[in-house]
């Protein structure tokens, strides 16, 4: 026998929970009593929102749901964004929270952190939302709060625990088995493998569905001799290769490919228009024979394709390859791919190329780096062409919900769960204000993340919206912080470059490897045509 919060924690371990991002409050006293003999990490965020995009880029890096601990009322409402995010890019993520006694719920009595119906309005987000009414209940509430992590489309899971539950007797069920993943039918991996046999101009589409299968992935499109669109979320499997299209499908070069292609293999990629339509054109590819394998019944049933298979990328990879022992297509797949790949960075313009070649930099002169970015230009210019070394380890808050404020946080998180790898996080002067205060986190935590902000005084990807549709300009220019004060109070690193990617290579390998530091990037400063004249 033991409390309730206590078994909590002894079954957020048994499910393979290492690590807890939180701030501790009145609420949630009682979910933190068996977290010092737990052996559990403990993580103390300066706002909750950084717990949660925190979990977010623990999770992206190692696969296992970031957990945050938060209190009742403002504790879960400040966590709403990142579990979005979160379930926008299908991002593993458990938010535990507590919330007032049981007999005060919905009574509007004025008790602190009182929500009409928080369990309401964490079940419009979240994509399990549990109410603990009796201790006994807790078991079954994990077990289901857990199931999506591993059998469907990860994303943001809650469980609720009311301030007189917290303490109850309870007894702990440490044991856990997590479902299977969903898997082909034989006959639908015989289908599939008959389809690509036989097909002239294969073109294959990875989304983050299948980030971990790179050897996989490049031995299957070798063998069908086939480009490999990435999307953002799966940059980094075909780095270098010459089947690989690290480009955006929103791009005409890209779609190009798509378009002639006679089959097309989209594996764990939800088609989503932050990926495939990011101008807003109202359309998509158009994707003659396409065979969509996807982990989730309710996305395959959106973006129906001629052959739909409901399964995870892994075991179908795993399956397709044995099907097609022996077959070896000559499909003019490197050349098919050096067009797209051509074409796509005439496409994107010199401004945006400008930007890439500091990327690139970055990335050649720290090998195997996670660069995790927020809504900024070069980020911007990164989801549509760029090319980067590690598999799962380009992500940003610029596709999907596009939260503003993730960059500081999810690479915070990140170096949790890569503690050996350097980690950039990449962010506008903008984004930076709105978690700044985050970066003590790294420092507490001696976290090796290099902090880069680029500086253009402004807002410029909103000002140059509002400009191209005629509406005057403002509100995108909040002044910026002194950059090296705030990294001097931080008690941090700093240097400032201009926008030259050798400048910016050479701060990075002078910049510390045993803590944070921060590079500020002084870009153009965006002048709205309105002010020039």
């Amino acid at each position: 026998m033991t409390t309730l919060g206590e078994a909590l924690v002894l079954g957020l371990k048994a499910r393979g929970v290492d690590c807890v991002f939180g701030i501790p409050g009145v609420h949630t006293v009682g979910l933190y009593r068996g977290l010092a003999a737990s052996g559990l990490r403990h993580i103390t965020p300066r706002h909750e929102q950084g717990a949660g995009f925190m979990a977010d880029g623990y999770a992206r890096v190692t696969g296992k749901p970031g957990v945050a601990f938060v209190i009742t009322g403002p504790g879960l409402t400040n966590t709403l964004t990142p579990m979005a995010q979160a379930r926008a890019d299908s991002v593993p993520m458990l938010v535990v929270s507590g919330v007032n006694t049981r007999a005060s719920l919905g009574q509007g009595m004025g008790h602190l952190h009182e929500l009409p119906d928080q369990h309401a309005l964490a079940s419009t987000v979240a994509l399990v939302s549990e109410h603990l009414e009796i201790p006994e209940a807790l078991d079954p509430a994990l077990n289901r709060a857990f199931e999506p992590f591993s059998k469907g489309r990860p994303g943001p899971t809650h469980i609720q625990i009311p301030l007189d539950v917290a303490g109850t007797k309870a007894v702990s069920k440490p044991a856990y088995d997590a479902p299977e993943p969903f898997a082909p039918t034989q006959d639908q991996v015989a289908e599939a493998a008959a389809r690509l046999g036989v097909a002239k101009r294969p073109v294959i589409l990875a989304g983050g569905g299948a980030k971990k299968l790179g050897a996989s992935l490049r031995a299957l499109a070798e063998r069908l001799d086939a480009p490999v669109v990435q999307t953002v979320n799966a940059r980094g499997l075909m780095h270098g290769h010459a089947l690989s299209v690290p480009a955006s499908p929103s791009l005409a070069a890209t779609r190009s490919l798509i378009e002639e292609a006679d089959a097309v293999l989209a594996l764990g990629t939800e088609l989503g228009p932050t990926d495939y339509d990011m101008y807003a054109s109202g359309t998509m590819p158009v994707m003659d024979g396409m065979i969509r394998v996807d982990i989730c019944a309710q996305q395959l049933a959106r973006h129906p394709a001629e052959l739909t298979i409901h399964s995870a990328a892994e075991p179908f990879l795993m399956a397709l390859r044995a099907h097609l022992e022996g077959v070896t297509l000559q499909a003019e797949g490197a050349e098919r791919a050096a067009k797209a790949r051509s074409a796509a960075w005439d496409e994107i313009g010199p401004d945006y190329r400008a930007q890439v070649e500091i990327l690139n930099a970055m990335r050649d002169a720290l090998p195997g780096a996670i660069m995790v970015g927020d809504s900024t230009q070069p980020i911007y210019a990164g989801n549509l062409y760029y090319d980067h070394d590690r598999p799962g380890g380009w992500f940003n808050a610029a596709t999907g919900y596009g939260a503003l404020g993730y960059g500081i946080p999810a690479a915070i998180g990140a170096a949790i769960g890569a503690p050996d790898t350097r980690v950039l996080s990449i962010l506008g002067d903008g984004g930076a204000q709105f978690t700044l205060p985050e970066i003590m986190v790294a420092v507490e935590e001696r976290l090796p993340v290099t902090f880069v902000i680029w500086n253009n005084h402004g807002y410029r990807e909103i000002a140059t919206s509002m400009q191209d549709v005629g509406v005057a300009v403002v509100g995108c220019d909040p002044i910026p912080p002194d950059f090296a004060a705030a990294a001097q109070s931080f008690g941090i690193s700093y240097q400032r470059v201009p926008a030259d990617p050798a400048e910016v290579a050479t701060a990075l390998n002078a910049a510390p490897v045993g803590g944070p530091s921060m590079i500020e990037i002084t870009a153009p400063r965006f002048v709205p045509e309105q002010d020039q004249r």
